[in-house]
């Protein structure tokens, strides 16, 4: 079933009569009369009533008339909406991990929906190899993590540096150097986070090796860390966020370096008016964006 074929019908529907709508459609009645045949013998059933030289719809052409219409209609809406010029609508599916979703998105999301209103958002949270499976897979438009590594069919850019606070409640004393965290109890997020492996890297240049207390929220780490259980090496994104009131202060050290959060998508999706005018924004949103592409 063509939509060639959907179009000729309704048109032979509309103007009753095979010689008119050739007229409308600029071509020969006899590439109607074979297009409309073969529909027939596709769906099984009559769509006119052959009468001498007219013809009238019958009762199949009529629900199929229906549905003609609206298939046609669904057919226009796809090519405005794919149209390079086109307004950014229908569903965008962003992934992105916690600590980029909680304290870095909300306010771009909401802007976002205010100005592109016909755009149905949806945000996913995980790890940074889940988020980027999920993109290759194409069941997320894009996503933003962490992690800055090349993926076949996977392309990327840099959206912003964050930098690293390690946080520690006032009653622990000051944290000067590596040395100062023995004995105390260390929460990140599980194994394969890049902030956790840029603290245990520390550790291990300053000949310190603590055991981590795992933990796969940044709600539940920062309330240990409020509570005076241990410290947390945290995106300052999340120490921002959480700061007011917490009753922890934040460390910074050179060697701690600040790390990318890069946005990835499919190859094979180069043009999605939503996932650009996203990507549009974050760009405007942190001015430490890069302007191009890592190679692919």
């Amino acid at each position: 079933m063509e939509l060639a074929q959907i179009r000729m019908f309704k048109t032979v529907a509309d103007t009753g009569s095979i010689a008119r709508a050739a007229q409308v459609l600029h071509c020969v009645p006899s590439n109607i009369t074979a297009r409309i045949k073969a529909l027939e013998s596709e769906l099984g059933t009559e769509l006119f009533f052959r009468q001498g030289r007219g013809l009238r719809i019958s009762p199949a052409g009529e629900i199929f008339l229906t549905y003609a219409g609206r298939m046609l209609s669904l057919a226009d809406e796809a090519r405005r909406a794919v149209h390079p010029d086109a307004a950014p609508s229908g569903p965008l599916r962003i992934g992105a991990i916690e600590s980029s979703a909680t304290s870095r998105l909300p306010r771009l999301l909401a802007r976002f929906h205010a100005r592109f209103p016909q755009v149905s958002l949806e945000l996913t949270t995980g790890t940074g190899p889940q988020l980027l499976e999920a993109t290759l897979n194409q069941k997320l438009d894009g996503a933003i993590v962490a992690i800055d590594v090349k993926r076949a069919r996977l392309k990327r850019i840099s959206m912003y540096r964050e930098d690293l606070v390690l946080i520690a409640a006032e009653s622990l004393g000051p944290i000067n150097s590596a040395a100062d965290l023995q004995g105390k109890s260390i929460f990140m997020w599980p194994e394969g986070c890049p902030y956790r492996a840029a603290l245990e890297r520390w550790l291990l240049n300053h000949g310190q090796a603590h055991p981590i207390i795992s933990i796969a929220s940044y709600g539940t780490i920062v309330g240990c860390v409020s509570a005076g259980a241990g410290v947390a090496l945290v995106p300052k994104g999340v120490f921002e966020q959480y700061r007011k009131g917490s009753g922890w202060v934040g460390y910074e050290f050179p060697e701690l370096t600040s790390i990318d959060n890069l946005f990835y998508w499919h190859e094979n999706a180069e043009h999605h008016p939503a996932r650009d005018a996203f990507v549009e924004m974050l760009k405007a949103e942190f001015s430490t964006v890069s302007p191009d592409p890592f190679p692919a």
